[in-house]
């Protein structure tokens, strides 16, 4: 049966498909990387940023149009983009779902349109695009659709077809891509998009949404049941008792969302209003979850509504599975109450945000006067929201931003870009980098004096880590063995050892120049304090005593040694 039209109910599922499809293949796709330290993995990005978008269509009308479809689930991924991988992927939906205005229903054209519109997205807002890449799988393929579309209008035998191009571009990558061709594999962000056309595509063709857990199932209707024990405990002792969040497709542009946060600040606590082009997405505890939901409906439509009670704890090891996400509900409301919508105060001029993990790191950013920090890092990428979040908890007229890692910049760049007050993402792309720009910082200096002194005291600082191999690999002409001790410089392998402290000084003494006076050395969860003096002792035998040591706790996951030289 030829189909030339797909409806919005058709597109929801297949997107459903897709993010299933991309979380059966993330451990395999996460192994792709090249550069083998236990990061924040492609595949694991690709998959939470897809992953929340699908719970954020499961639920939308089927009697919605391809357009109103695709914004939800564009707008619900740039939200939740992590990684830089999962950025572009945001992206690249961004553009097809613009390209789908206005429209009830597909053909193939028109897929094809939205396809070239998503590439085009893409390569706009990547500064500087690599081929080889995911940009290279969407160009591509979008190319190729173009081509497909004068000649079929079946979505079945286009949409096959579109697959089969990504897949050879995918398999072309290595040829594009030196260092991929010598490790023997593909792009792992083209694989992540590949994957989720195969999964978009078994609805296509045999109306199939792949299963959660890999299995294919037939398509039926969505069912949410919610169960609760008879045992429940309550806490009283919370203000508020029910946490409350919906999305609202807005109907009145004219209405002033600034009144609309006043009121729910009014009935409630933890308020949180992200006003975000055709939707607001809120997010308030209160003891009266009717009063904001009635007062919602004034600005549009409801979706996506989910109330949990605060009040219920979740100690009990017995309960059953659906108490246990109760639990994960909450717990995740709870870590909300960190991060509360603050309006701009104009008393306040500046503002900080920076991302890091590790409890003593949290405290040495909150030492230098950043306001507010983002848990996050090296081994798990934070979303656009969670530094939206943190932005908007800062009252400042003007927020700068630390991401600290080069896979955070594009996911807080775009985080900047829905923000309602003016901020600043600095390029600090590893801790001591953010450190150092802190304490450039000078009130007395206006804002552009900060910015250029800041991003110069990143450029002068070199950085040095120590980790380890989390697979083996083949990169750079090094031979790395799963465990192998991974020296980095400036976010770059140097090389491999076997002992911890000759790794440390090795490193140490080749991030030293002429003028170099002073050395950092932040060490991590993993590392005991008998440790930490050992290798002071060890250094001290190995550079010269005019060269200050400083030695503090960063509490960081995987990074033994974090190593600054100034």
């Amino acid at each position: 049966m030829v189909k030339k039209l797909i409806t919005g109910e058709i597109l929801k599922n297949a997107l459903i498909s897709g993010a299933n499809n991309i979380k059966k293949y993330k451990q395999s796709i996460d192994e792709l990387n090249v550069f083998p330290v236990p990061d924040g993995d492609t595949g694991t990005n690709m998959h939470m940023t897809i992953s929340m978008a699908a719970k954020e269509i499961r639920f939308a009308d089927d009697n919605l149009g391809v357009f109103e479809i695709s914004k939800i689930f564009s707008d619900a991924l740039l939200r939740n983009a992590r990684g830089n991988s999962g950025v572009i992927l945001s992206l690249i939906f961004r553009g097809i779902s613009k390209s789908l205005t206005d429209k009830t229903t597909a053909t193939t054209k028109d897929l094809a349109f939205a396809l070239e519109s998503g590439s085009k997205t893409a390569y706009d807002v990547v500064m500087k695009p690599t081929e080889g890449t995911i940009l290279t799988v969407i160009r591509k393929t979008a190319e190729g659709a173009k081509e497909i579309a004068s000649e079929v209008d079946d979505i079945t035998e286009f949409w096959s077809r579109v697959c089969e191009i990504a897949s050879q571009t995918l398999d072309q990558t290595p040829d594009m891509l030196p260092v991929l061709k010598k490790a023997g594999v593909v792009d792992s962000g083209g694989k992540g998009l590949l994957v989720i056309l195969e999964g978009m595509k078994s609805v296509f063709e045999d109306n199939i949404i792949i299963d959660i857990d890999g299995e294919e199932t037939e398509i039926k209707k969505d069912v949410s049941v919610r169960y609760v024990s008879n045992n429940m405990i309550f806490d009283y002792s919370v203000k508020y008792g029910y946490c409350t969040e919906f999305i609202i497709y807005k109907e009145n542009n004219e209405r002033d969302v600034k009144l609309l946060r006043a009121y729910l600040e009014s009935i409630g606590d933890s308020v949180l209003v992200i006003d975000d082009d055709n939707i607001i997405k809120i997010h308030v505890h209160t003891n009266d979850p009717g009063l904001a939901i009635t007062k919602a409906i004034e600005y549009g439509q409801l979706v996506d509504i989910k109330i949990d009670n605060e009040r219920q704890q979740c100690g009990d090891p017995n309960q059953n599975k659906n108490q246990v996400r109760e639990c994960q509900n909450l717990k995740n409301c709870d870590d909300s109450k960190e991060q509360v919508y603050l309006p701009v105060d104009e008393n306040i001029e500046y503002g900080f945000v920076s991302v890091a993990a590790g409890d003593g790191l949290h405290s040495l950013f909150k030492d230098l006067g950043v306001n507010n920090i983002v848990s996050g890092g090296q081994t798990m990428n934070p979303s656009t929201d969670d530094i939206l979040k943190a932005i908007h908890s800062t009252p400042a007229k003007t927020v700068f931003v630390l991401p600290n890692n080069k896979n955070i910049i594009m996911a807080a760049e775009q985080a900047a870009n829905l923000a309602d007050r003016n901020v600043c993402v600095l390029q600090s792309r590893t801790i001591p980098q953010g450190l150092s720009a802190m304490l450039a910082f000078d009130f007395e200096m206006s804002f552009e004096e900060n910015r250029l002194a800041m991003t110069q005291a990143i450029d002068n600082v070199s950085t040095g880590q120590i980790t380890f191999a989390a697979r083996d690999s083949d990169f750079n002409g090094h031979k790395i063995k799963n465990g192998d001790i991974l020296a980095l410089a400036n976010s770059k392998l140097l090389f491999t050892e076997r002992d911890i402290n000759k790794a440390c000084v090795k490193l140490i003494k080749n991030l030293l120049k002429k003028d170099s006076i002073f050395i950092t050395l932040i060490y991590g969860q993993d590392v005991t304090e008998a440790q930490v003096e050992e290798l002071k002792k060890f250094i001290k035998s190995k550079i010269s005593d005019d060269i200050e040591l400083n030695i503090v706790y960063g509490g960081q996951p995987v990074y033994y040694y974090i190593i600054s030289v100034e």
